[in-house]
């Protein structure tokens, strides 16, 4: 779909959805912060003794989603950026089960599906349809233009034209990110790059294809043949923000005893404290 491609069906037409299943209201990571908070809940279940001492609230099971979610989030701040031209959809619920599209964005220089991976102080590498993560291959090329095809069909068959999506992988925290050769159809970007990315391409669509798609977008039905009802993203947000807090409690407990100890040791050493 394109400025110059034979107009749109003069017929589609999109009522504008309500309540929950307003999928324009997501929050960015809203799908990982539901996962998240279904096995952890946002409570504190510690003892005195381990909050005292910063014990983790996460296991090793969870941490990943709450990783996620910090990632989207992220970008979520990074694309709100963007002008009012521009449609961005979060955690967009598709297919079966708990799957999801990260974001969708939607503009005059296209659509795009956009896959956030947090890895903070790592090195990445890609290059040929392969992904390292500290020398660890993950299959986030193959799965993104995977994502990027089925958003382009289920678009496509929503409004009745030819729609393509273009795929994005967008690395937050990485320490170094390296690009040795750029992938056929799977752009690997840092968050300081996206907005560029995004914005500074050939305009490809008009005022009104842009109107069109971005309606068809925020109806749940065309990601999901039985939508499910959606939860309320003020809520979801509001008991992750809960959770956030007392992992950084906790974060900030654990640094402060690993400080106070080398220091108490010295202190001792001198003579300052009793040994």
């Amino acid at each position: 779909m394109s400025a110059a491609a034979e107009p749109l069906e003069s017929d589609v037409s999109f009522a504008e959805p309500e309540g929950l299943g307003l999928l324009r209201r997501r929050t960015p990571g809203q799908s990982v912060m539901e996962q998240l908070l279904e096995v952890r809940g946002s409570r504190d279940t510690r003892g005195l003794i381990a909050r005292a001492f910063g014990v983790r609230l996460l296991d090793a099971a969870s941490r990943p989603w709450y990783w996620g979610a910090l990632g989207e989030r992220a970008v979520g701040r990074t694309l709100a950026a963007l002008g009012p031209e521009w449609t961005v959809l979060h955690a967009v619920p598709v297919g079966e089960k708990s799957a999801d599209i990260d974001h969708v964005v939607i503009g005059p220089t296209g659509v795009f599906t956009l896959t956030t991976k947090r890895h903070p102080g790592q090195r990445i590498w890609t290059a040929k349809g392969t992904f390292l993560v500290a020398g660890t291959r993950h299959p986030y090329i193959r799965n993104s233009e995977h994502e990027a095809v089925r958003a382009g069909k289920l678009l496509s068959a929503a409004v009745r034209h030819a729609v393509t999506a273009e795929a994005a992988i967008v690395v937050v925290g990485a320490q170094q990110v390296t690009v040795k050769e750029k992938h056929r159809s799977v752009a690997v970007l840092t968050e300081g790059q996206l907005l560029r990315w995004i914005t500074g391409r050939p305009v490809v669509h008009t005022p009104q294809q842009v109107a069109l798609l971005a309606a068809a977008a925020a109806q749940p039905s065309t990601w999901r043949r039985a939508p499910s009802e959606l939860r309320d993203p003020v809520e979801v947000a509001r008991s992750f923000a809960a959770l956030h807090r007392l992992v950084e409690q906790a974060r900030r407990r654990r640094m402060g005893w690993l400080l106070a100890l080398p220091a108490t040791f010295l202190a001792s050493a001198a003579g300052v404290l009793p040994f």
